[in-house]
C-alpha cells in the first residue's frame, strides 16, 4: 500500500477548471501576492512561536497549495522544506470528505508514510473556500518540533527499528473546526510533547495558517476565484516551459554520480546513494536506480516525498534563480525513486535521521551530476552533519531541557565557478538563522567556550572552501549527550578538480582521562563540566587548486583560512616575508617554477579542453 499510495501522491495535477483567460501582468501581480502571504504566515509564526528552534532559528516554511494539490507557491524557509509541503497536503485532499474539510477548519500532519519528511516536521495547513464554497486553495506552514513524543527526547532514536519508536504520528488530524479550536485535540497533542514551549509553538503555527487564510480569502474577493485559478494556471505553466528552456540549452547526455554515507546507525559501512542525471532534448530525467537497498539498514531511510524534494532543490539550484518555484518543476522533471531502497522505504521504517542522510547525499550526488553541464550553479544544497550534538537534562522542577545544537557554525559552504566559499552557514539552510550562543546560554545550564574557524579547514580548489569551525561547548550540569557521526571517511566532494572538505569529527569530555572520539554513534552521560568538540566540515573546493590565483592565495593565509605550508603543499604558492609581522608577498618566479613542476601546465590544458 505504501508504494502504491506514494504513486497516487506523486502523480501529476490537472490545472485548475477556470473560464478566464488572463494576461501575464495580472497573473504576476497575483502570484506575488501569493508570495507575500507566505512570508507573512512564516513571519507571522517566527514571531510568535516559543521554542528557539522556530523563533531563533526560524526554521519554517510557507507554502500554497491549489485545490488539485499542487505546489502554487513555495516561498519563505529551508529550501528542502520548499518542494515537500504539497505531498502531505495530497493525502487531507485526498479524503477531505472523510474528514469534513470546510471554511475555518486547521489540520496538522507529520506522517512520513502518508507524504510527509520525518516527524519533527509538522505541516499546519487549512483550506481557503470562495463565496460559493469552492475550495480553492490551501495555505500550508512547516516547522520543525523539537519533540515529537517519542521513545527518545527530540524523535531522533539511534536505535529505531521502526516510525513508531520515533514519535506519535498525525496522517491528517483536524485542530480547528469552522474556526473553533478543537481544546480536546489540541490538549491530546499539546500532552505527547515533552517541551512546556510546544502549546506556544503550535498555537502559533495555528495563527499563522489562519492570518494568510483571511489574506487569500480577501484576495480572492478582491479578483475573483475564476482569475485566481487562472493565475495559478499560468504560474505553473510558465515555470515549466522556463525549466524546459533551461535543459534544452544543456548538451544531450547522462552523467552519473555516486555518493557514501560513511555508516547507519548499527556501523554498517558505506551506504550508498546513486544517481543518473539524463538530457534529452528538454526533458530532464533524475533517476536513484543503483542507491542502496539493503533492507538490514538502520537509520538511513529517507522519505520519498523528502527525496523528491531534495532532488528537487539540487535541479532549482542549477538553474536560472529567477524562475518561480511551484509545481511546474515536478511536471518538467521526471524522478524516478526505487521502491524498497533507501530513498523510498517500505512503510513504518524510521525516518527521522533519514532527512539527515541519505537526503543530503541524494542532492551531493545531483549535484555532482549536474556539474558536468551546468559547473557555474554547481553548489551543493546540504549539510553534511550526520546529526547536532543534542544535550538534554532536566531542572530544578524536573522539568527537561534540550540543547538541539541548532546553533552557531561554520560548515559545508564550497566554492562555485568563480566564487570561494562565503560566510559560514550552507546556503542548504536558507532563511535558517543558527541560534545564537548567548540565547542557548541563557535557556540552558551550558557554557560555548569557543567557535573558531578552522585553518585549512576548506578543501583546496580554483575557488576555495570555506573553512569548518570547531565548536566547544561544556555543559554545566550532568547531562546525556546523542550524536550520530558521520561524514568523517566520505566528507563533502570537491568538483571538477577541487579537493574534498575537511572530515567531522567529534569528542567527548574533553581535556579529562576520559576523552573519547565518537566514532558513529554516542548516546552518553556527560558529568557535570565536561566538554565536548564537534569539528564541522568545511566547504569542498571548485577547480584545481594550482590553478589558483597566487594573490589570492596570499589573502587567505593572511586570513587564517590556508596556512603557509598548504599554500605551497596543495596550491604551489611560495612566500618571501613573513606571516607573523604581514611581510608575506608572493615569490612570482618560485611559485612558477614549483607550479611547473607539480603539472599546473597539464591542468590549463585539460581545462582550456
Amino acid at each position: 500500500m505504501s508504494y502504491e499510495l506514494n504513486r497516487r501522491l506523486a502523480a501529476r495535477r490537472d490545472p485548475l477548471p477556470t473560464s478566464v483567460n488572463i494576461d501575464q501582468v495580472t497573473a504576476d501581480i497575483i502570484r506575488g501576492a501569493f508570495e507575500t502571504v507566505c512570508f507573512e504566515s512564516a513571519t507571522f509564526l517566527g514571531r510568535a512561536a516559543s521554542s528557539p528552534i522556530i523563533n531563533q532559528s526560524n526554521e519554517r516554511n510557507a507554502a500554497i497549495v491549489d485545490a488539485n494539490g499542487r505546489l502554487a507557491m513555495g516561498a519563505v524557509g529551508t529550501p528542502h522544506l520548499t518542494f515537500v509541503n504539497q505531498m502531505e497536503t495530497r493525502w487531507g485532499l485526498m479524503n477531505q470528505e472523510r474528514y469534513d474539510w470546510g471554511p475555518g477548519d486547521v489540520f496538522l500532519a507529520n506522517d512520513p508514510d502518508h507524504g510527509g519528511g520525518h516527524l519533527p516536521d509538522y505541516n499546519v495547513y487549512g483550506p481557503v473556500y470562495d463565496e460559493k464554497g469552492e475550495l480553492i486553495c490551501i495555505q500550508t506552514l512547516q516547522a520543525h518540533q523539537g519533540d515529537t513524543g517519542g521513545k527518545d527526547p527530540g524523535g531522533f532514536s539511534l536505535d529505531a527499528t521502526d516510525v513508531f519508536t520515533e514519535g506519535v504520528i498525525y496522517p491528517c488530524l483536524k485542530l480547528v473546526h469552522r474556526g473553533e479550536l478543537r481544546k480536546d485535540v489540541f490538549d491530546f497533542v499539546v500532552r505527547n510533547n515533552r517541551f512546556a514551549t510546544f502549546a506556544g509553538d503550535i498555537a502559533a503555527m495555528i495563527g499563522g495558517v489562519q492570518h494568510a487564510n483571511r489574506m487569500l480569502e480577501k484576495l480572492i474577493a478582491k479578483w475573483g476565484a475564476e482569475t485566481v485559478k487562472a493565475a495559478i494556471n499560468q504560474s505553473i505553466e510558465h515555470t515549466e516551459r522556463r525549466v524546459r528552456e533551461e535543459v534544452a540549452k544543456w548538451p544531450d547526455g547522462t552523467h552519473e554520480a555516486t555518493v557514501l554515507i560513511d555508516h547507519d546507525t548499527a556501523g554498517t559501512k558505506d551506504i550508498k546513494v546513486h544517481v543518473t542525471c539524463t538530457i534529452k532534448g528538454d526533458q530532464l530525467t533524475v533517476d536513484l536506480t543503483g542507491t542502496d537497498d539493503r533492507p538490514e539498514l538502520v537509520g538511513v531511510w529517507n522519505t520519498f516525498a523528502n527525496s523528491r524534494s531534495y532532488v528537487m532543490t539540487q535541479v532549482v539550484a542549477a538553474m536560472d534563480p529567477t524562475i518561480v518555484k511551484n509545481e511546474g518543476f515536478f511536471n518538467a522533471v521526471d524522478i524516478v525513486i526505487p521502491e524498497g531502497c533507501i530513498a523510498q522505504p517500505p512503510a513504518n521504517k524510521p525516518a527521522a535521521l533519514g532527512s539527515f542522510h541519505p537526503a543530503c547525499e541524494i542532492t551531493e550526488a545531483v549535484c555532482l551530476a549536474l556539474s558536468a553541464v551546468a559547473p557555474e550553479r554547481s553548489q551543493p544544497q546540504l549539510y553534511k552533519i550526520g546529526m547536532p550534538n543534542m544535550v538534554v537534562g532536566f531542572d530544578e522542577n524536573g522539568m527537561m531541557w534540550m540543547d538541539q545544537g541548532v546553533d552557531c557554525r561554520s560548515m559545508d559552504t564550497s566554492a562555485v565557478q568563480g566564487i570561494d566559499g562565503w560566510g559560514s552557514c550552507p546556503n542548504a539552510l536558507g532563511s535558517l538563522i543558527l541560534s545564537e550562543a548567548e540565547d542557548a546560554e541563557s535557556r540552558f545550564p551550558i557554557l560555548n567556550i569557543s567557535r573558531e574557524m578552522t585553518t585549512d579547514g576548506g578543501g583546496a580548489g580554483q575557488w576555495r572552501g570555506a573553512p569548518g569551525s570547531l565548536n566547544v561547548k561544556q555543559v554545566l550540569k550532568p547531562t546525556s549527550a546523542v550524536a550520530w557521526m558521520v561524514s568523517a571517511d566520505h566528507p563533502l566532494r570537491g568538483m571538477c578538480g577541487g579537493e574534498d572538505a575537511i572530515p567531522y569529527s567529534n569528542h567527548f569530555e574533553v581535556g579529562s582521562e576520559n576523552e573519547r572520539k565518537i566514532e558513529h554513534t554516542a548516546q552518553d552521560l556527560l558529568p557535570e563540566e565536561a566538554v565536548i568538540a564537534y569539528q564541522h566540515g568545511g566547504g569542498a573546493g571548485f577547480g584545481f587548486p594550482l590553478l589558483r590565483d597566487p594573490e589570492a592565495v596570499k589573502d587567505d593565509v593572511l586570513d587564517e583560512y590556508v596556512s603557509v605550508e598548504a599554500a605551497r603543499a596543495k596550491y604551489g604558492v611560495v612566500f618571501t616575508g613573513s606571516l607573523e609581522d604581514y611581510t608575506l608577498a608572493v615569490d612570482v618566479e618560485a611559485t612558477e617554477a614549483l607550479r611547473t613542476k607539480m603539472g599546473r601546465d597539464t591542468l590549463l590544458e585539460e581545462a582550456a579542453e
